[in-house]
């Protein structure tokens, strides 16, 4: 655990130091303009001293007032330029923190691997990328720069108290102000560790939100909209409830420092008016003091508003680190060949493979020889391991070397962005993004023609349903591709893959929503993709995979049965049993329909 908080500690700082680095020169800048503009602004006091000590013995002439106000507005006329510079320079900054941490921490999550996601919710990493980068933004914004030009007029103001006044009058009425200082932090450590509840319930709530409108229809299906307004209403009273909490550690704050500021004000106007009577400070200097009192006031008075954003701030940014300091997926392993392109040779020798944090073997023992421009077909139970192998093989998940090769290249040594680019994959999930058809099957990269476009809609069965839409190829499908139909779907992916070009094409059980003769027909349209290409079909129904070179059937994560269509009905196994079941489905489904 120790070693843990170190190396977060580390990984915020390299990203902090980073960002201060390319932009030092602002914040130098910023600090050294922002010490001046104090400067000039403590002399404002002074000046109205040295005008009422004038006014006071009426032996300063007219013309001299005249020329102490102008140099007065002019220090004021000064002060308001240069704050508005170093304001410029040092918030402006907060706003490119902003953007530069929630680039990083998006290209960080691009770099995560499946296991990650399956273990973090949405709305949990949504709050990340929001309300905790926008805290660490105040803390860099408003909270760095109160802190810096509160701790400046302080410092300034007593040294002009000390110096032009009385230094003992000085330390009198600032000493109850380190009294409210050790309160104020040590409130702040309770706010920091609340303020962290608060986002973890904002994350709550926004992955309830994310979870309910994506299964709106179930929800709408099974009539449960009552029970999950009830059950949304729990996770907002839960976050009001942590608000409160923190809310009630944040009011002591303001008070308490009011209360002991009131102690130095009463110090001041009790010791301050009898050194006036004795005559040890003027008048000029007493009214001069009570203006130093008010400016140093001020800073104390927001110190409980600095101390809860930065504590806020500092919260957030932890929670930012627990994502920064998680590994990229592929971080361990080094790609040292020059691969450009795959033709497509696939080699699998002895693998054999167990998800992280799993007790059992998703792959046991699995060897497989496939030819450039031949078809392998997978069968298997759920869960038998046949997603598992595709994911291997596209490096979602890393192996050791040795065991996956590809064009007699072992993975590892392949660049993944050069491996993924030559695989042409369509998952079980049809992932459809809310946007044209058109972008969804050329994925954002508008490289291709229309013709290419079309081409690949009618191989996988799709074009004729999208020219009956009003829009055709322009059509804006829903969140999530819900304005189609699962087979709509399923068939807009396989154009996506397919518009790659690619070496090797897989099809994880894709053509499941579609109807057998849909399914006849782009399967007669790949077989003829597939003649130069490598092939990989996986499917419950024999029906897919019963025209491949080589057919395997998967069982608790190992090869039970291996061959072709007609060596493995020769078996009378598992694949005979699954074939005649399946026969059996559509022979009497025939005769209902008849």
């Amino acid at each position: 655990m120790v070693l843990m908080k170190e190396k977060e500690t580390v990984k915020g700082k390299q990203l902090l130091l980073t960002f201060i680095r390319d932009h030092i020169w602002s914040y130098v800048a910023g600090i050294l303009i922002l010490l001046f503009s104090s400067f000039c602004a403590m002399l404002i006091p002074k000046i109205l001293g040295i005008i009422t000590d004038g006014l006071d013995k009426r032996n300063m002439a007219r013309e001299q007032i005249y020329q102490y106000v102008l140099l007065m507005l002019g220090a004021i006329i000064l002060v308001f330029i240069l704050k508005y510079i170093w304001r410029y320079l040092l918030i402006g900054n907060c706003r490119t923190v902003e953007c530069y941490l929630r680039d990083n921490l998006f290209k960080h999550l691009q770099t995560l691997s499946v296991d990650f996601y399956s273990h973090h919710k949405t709305g949990d990493l949504v709050a990340y990328a929001i309300n905790d980068i926008q805290a660490v933004r105040f803390m860099f914004g408003g909270g760095f720069v109160q802190a810096l030009d509160g701790i400046t007029i302080s410092v300034v103001s007593i040294i002009f108290m000390a110096n032009t006044i009385n230094p003992i009058l000085t330390v009198m009425a600032l000493a109850p102000v380190p009294v409210a200082a050790v309160i104020m932090v040590r409130i702040g450590k309770l706010i920091r560790e609340r303020f962290k509840r608060v986002q973890e319930a904002f994350a709550d709530i926004s992955d309830k939100v994310q979870e309910n409108l994506s299964g709106i229809r179930v929800i709408k299906a099974f009539a449960q909209e009552r029970e999950e307004v009830l059950n949304f209403t729990k996770f907002s009273q839960s976050r009001v409830d942590t608000q409160m909490k923190l809310t009630q550690a944040s009011a002591i704050m303001g008070p308490s420092a009011q209360i002991c500021f009131g102690f130095s004000f009463l110090f001041f106007i009790v010791y301050g008016s009898r050194l006036v009577m004795d005559g040890t400070i003027s008048l000029g200097d007493y009214i001069a003091f009570n203006t130093y009192m008010i400016t140093v006031m001020g800073p104390v008075m927001n110190i409980s508003k600095i101390i809860e954003t930065w504590q806020r701030g500092i919260a957030s940014y932890r929670r930012l680190n627990e994502i920064f300091c998680v590994p990229p997926a592929l971080e361990g392993t080094v790609s040292i060949c020059d691969v450009c392109e795959i033709k497509g040779k696939i080699e699998i020798r002895n693998l054999s493979f167990t998800y992280p944090k799993a007790n059992r073997r998703a792959l046991k023992d699995i060897n497989i020889q496939l030819e450039q421009g031949k078809t392998l077909g997978i069968l298997g139970k759920t869960g038998s391991g046949k997603t598992t192998l595709i994911n291997l093989l596209l490096r979602l998940f890393d192996v050791k070397d040795g065991h996956i090769f590809v064009d007699g290249i072992d993975i590892n040594k392949i660049p993944v962005d050069v491996l993924r680019e030559c695989i042409g994959y369509v998952p079980q999930d049809n992932f459809l993004f809310s946007t044209t058809i058109k972008n969804n099957i050329e994925f954002f990269k508008p490289v291709h023609s229309d013709d290419e476009i079309e081409e690949v809609s009618k191989i996988s069965a799709i074009y004729d349903n999208i020219m009956e839409l009003q829009e055709g190829f322009d059509t804006v499908v829903g969140e999530r591709g819900t304005t189609l139909s699962g087979g709509q779907k399923q068939r807009v992916s396989i154009a996506r893959a397919l518009i790659k070009d690619p070496s090797i094409l897989i099809l994880d059980d894709s053509l499941s929503a579609v109807d057998s003769k849909t399914e006849e027909t782009i399967l007669g349209n790949i077989r003829d993709v597939l003649e130069s290409r490598t092939g990989i079909i996986i499917s419950h129904r024999i029906s897919t995979v019963m025209h491949a070179d080589e057919i395997i059937y998967l069982e608790n994560g190992r090869i039970v049965e291996r061959g072709t269509h007609a060596q493995l009905m020769e078996l009378e196994a598992n694949y005979f049993k699954l074939y005649k079941t399946q026969t059996n489905q559509a022979e009497t489904l025939e005769e209902v329909v008849k």
